[in-house]
């Protein structure tokens, strides 16, 4: 572990400042719960400017909407206490299910105002007549904490998402790059995606919360949609380097080799992939270069069929990197070139589709209703006084890590870090305040415990300690106007809030045992299912949109399948099925335009593509495609090679499927008399 950085200590003096300066302002007006205000600032405290803001505004309209929904509820149903616990419980799950539809930092909105009714309205429930005071008086501190948060963060030293985003973006075009290179130099040229390359998908998906907190930083505001445009070319390049991975591939296995003149150009194009954003003028040098390579326009050899597919994944791959290269010096300057045209031109780039395991998700929001609800009936069949705290924990325990596969060790985390905040916040309570007078006095108690804590808050792996820490300790130790701490109910409210975190653990391991491998088996056969339905043509869609849906399924897989051992798992190959819905949509599209016995041979393509996904959903494994699928595809090649410009794409689909079905077949035997048409292009 390294020393915290200045700019770790400056986020943690300027976070440290913001709370401080928010406790007084809720101690100057006499709010019930100042330390509310002070526990908000680290809630929402983020070395990111535009971020800081973005949460802060998300959490004062959850909390808004949770304090509504008190109001709402508890005069209504406060003499009900089953019917209250039971809308308590539905309204957190359903508040819950709702955020985890929005995979963006607005989800906190929802979240928030699911875990906000308890919070707010339960510890009301013996004096029903003050929740609108209690309502308001939350809404005032939680915002009153907000506020000096946003404004410390913009005023002193404010960090701007756009460098960090630039950063990023820089980090991933190496990684990709050096993967590229791999490819272009044979080391990775193979028919299969290595795990780690997958990796990439997933490293987009981060960037994805970085690009969505672009519109509240007002020094990055303005290449929003340049960073969006470039999201969608990274995808986009992702199926191309594993398209042009196992086309030369397959070049080199046909023992002809890679043609004269191929292999300097692909180690020109390796070396100007590591270039900046300088070398994005280079882009057009490389085009006459690879029209040059380009096979005789009516050959229908294999190899020359699967050479012009090569080309034609270089040739995209040049012209997206170019606009990468363009789009984010862009980014790094903090605004949009004038008069900025893309060079990848060729066809729609990746949309943001988004997947989503509706029925886990379900089951995940499903056990927080229930465990919620059973808290509450506890609480009320024993009538513990605080067992308010204890349901208002769980519920938050549960609600905060419910999107995760294995919720358990986190929340197990949580109730560890819970106890460390209670014994810091006994001795602040009956060791040290007891001694304090005066406002600057606690300022200096408090200094350097939550100072060293803040440093840890920008560090991805301590985030989790540092806020529970602080935000605990600032919540337990429930700071007044004035000194009045109570051992009793000290001890009664650690118990409550170490009872509930800890019937949230016992009840995540009960209800949800499972872990990484059901989402990723269900991830996979979401998969399988999309292919087989877009092949049946029950579930068509345009190619963006497809290819978005799959890769950010592959962004949800690739870490699960490094957290499991599955050999089956291990097997899966995101990338080959973006391909093959690429391929299958345009002879969806194509079998329209095609002669009638074409179109025949077409169908009969895509009806053993349906069955081979139908087979694998069936069986729950990956079945190898039968020898009679081969048959289908190479009897439609040979069918359609003879139909000119209108079959040219139709045939171009059909070599990408063989590819991705069957890397390892012998190229197919075609008469030479049907072959009459210029084949310049193979596809994906």
């Amino acid at each position: 572990m390294s020393l915290p950085s200045w700019r770790d200590w400056a986020f943690s003096a300027k976070a440290f400042l913001a709370s401080m300066l928010a406790l007084y302002i809720a101690l100057w007006f006499d709010l019930p719960r100042p330390y509310w205000a002070m526990a908000a600032v680290y809630v929402v405290a983020n070395p990111l400017a535009g971020a800081t803001s973005s949460k802060g505004l998300y959490r004062a309209l959850g909390t808004l909407i949770g304090a509504a929904a008190s109001v709402f509820f508890v005069p209504l149903l406060v003499n009900s206490p089953e019917l209250l616990s039971l809308a308590v419980a539905l309204w957190t799950g359903t508040l819950l299910y709702i955020s985890m539809l929005d995979r963006t930092p607005r989800s906190y909105v929802f979240m928030l105002a699911g875990y906000s009714l308890p919070l707010i309205a339960l510890p009301g429930i013996g004096t029903p007549e003050t929740i609108f005071d209690t309502a308001l008086a939350r809404s005032e501190e939680i915002i009153i904490g907000i506020t000096c948060a946003s404004i410390v963060n913009i005023s002193v030293f404010p960090m701007s998402v756009g460098k960090l985003l630039s950063t990023r973006i820089r980090r991933w075009l190496d990684d990709a790059a050096a993967w590229a290179a791999d490819i272009l130099r044979g080391e990775g040229a193979t028919p299969a995606t290595p795990l780690k390359r997958q990796q990439l998908a997933t490293d987009i998906a981060g960037l994805d919360l970085l690009i969505s907190q672009l519109s509240y930083d007002a020094g990055a505001r303005d290449v929003d949609q340049h960073a969006r445009q470039l999201r969608g070319r990274l995808m986009m390049l992702l199926p191309l380097f594993s398209s042009l991975a196992d086309r030369l591939h397959a070049l080199k296995a046909d023992g002809r080799g890679l043609p004269s003149g191929l292999a300097p150009l692909l180690g020109r194009i390796a070396d100007w992939l590591k270039g900046g954003a300088a070398a994005a003028a280079q882009a057009q040098t490389f085009h006459a270069d690879i029209a040059a390579l380009k096979p005789a326009g009516h050959s229908f050899d294999w190899h020359d069929l699967i050479l012009s597919s090569a080309l034609s994944r270089l040739k995209e791959i040049v012209d997206l990197w170019a606009d990468c290269l363009s789009l984010h010096e862009q980014i790094a300057n903090g605004r949009p070139a004038r008069g900025w045209r893309p060079k990848f031109v060729d066809r729609p780039v990746v949309a943001s589709t988004r997947y989503y395991d509706y029925g886990l998700m379900l089951f995940s929001a499903g056990s927080v209703v229930v465990s919620t609800f059973v808290a509450c009936a506890i609480w009320i069949l024993i009538g513990w006084q605080n067992g308010a705290s204890f349901v208002m924990l769980a519920a938050v325990a549960s609600s905060f890590f419910a999107a995760q596969d294995r919720p358990a060790p986190f929340i197990f985390s949580m109730c560890i870090w819970c106890a460390v905040s209670l014994l810091a916040s006994f001795v602040y309570l009956f060791g040290i305040l007891p001694a304090i007078h005066g406002y600057e006095m606690l300022v200096v108690v408090f200094a350097v415990p939550f100072l060293i804590l803040g440093t840890l808050i920008p560090r991805p792996q301590f985030n989790l300690l540092a806020m529970l820490m602080t935000v605990n300790t600032a919540s337990f130790i429930a700071l007044q106007n004035r000194y009045g701490a109570d051992f009793t109910t000290f001890a009664n409210e650690a118990i409550a809030a170490l009872g509930g975190v800890g019937f949230a653990l016992v009840w995540t391991l009960i209800a949800r045992p499972f872990g990484a491998e059901l989402a990723a088996r269900r991830l996979v056969r979401a998969g399988w299912a999309d292919l087989a339905e877009t092949a049946a043509g029950t579930r068509l869609s345009d190619h963006e949109k497809l290819a978005g849906r799959m890769l950010d399924r592959l962004a949800q897989l690739v870490p699960r399948l490094a957290a499991i051992e599955d050999r089956d798992l291990g097997q899966v190959d995101g990338y080959a099925e973006v391909r093959m819905g690429f391929n299958i949509l345009v002879l969806q599209r194509e079998g329209s335009h095609l002669a009638r016995s074409d179109a025949a041979a077409v169908g009969a393509v895509l009806t053993g593509i349906a069955h081979l996904f139908q087979e694998r959903l069936a069986t729950g494994r990956a079945v190898a495609p039968s020898p009679d699928l081969l048959a289908d595809i190479d009897q439609a090649l040979w069918r359609l090679s003879g139909d000119g410009v209108r079959g040219r794409e139709a045939v171009d689909a059909l070599v990408g499927l063989r590819r991705a079905l069957f890397p390892h077949a012998p190229a197919p035997h075609v008469e030479d008399g049907p072959a009459s048409a210029a084949l310049p292009i193979a596809a994906e």
